[in-house]
C-alpha cells in the first residue's frame, strides 16, 4: 500500500476506522472482479486502486448507515 494515498485518503476520511473499512469493503469487491473506477498507467494494488477511488471521490460512505 502506498503510504502517499493512505496520507492522502485519510484527508478525505479522516477517522481511520471509517477508511478502513471502507478500503476493506472495496479491496473484497475488487478481488472478486469488479471494475476499477480509477485508471492507472502504472500496475496498482487492489488496495492502492481502493485508495485512489476515495481520493478522486469515487466511492461514496455514509457514516450514519447502520450494518
Amino acid at each position: 500500500m502506498r503510504d502517499d494515498y493512505l496520507k492522502e485518503a485519510h484527508t478525505i476520511i479522516p477517522d481511520a476506522n471509517v477508511l478502513i473499512n471502507v478500503v476493506s469493503r472495496r479491496v473484497k469487491q475488487l478481488r472478486r472482479g469488479a471494475r476499477a473506477l480509477v485508471e492507472s498507467l502504472e500496475k496498482l494494488s487492489p488496495e492502492d486502486i481502493a485508495l485512489r477511488e476515495v481520493i478522486e471521490g469515487k466511492i461514496s460512505f455514509d457514516t450514519n448507515a447502520q450494518a
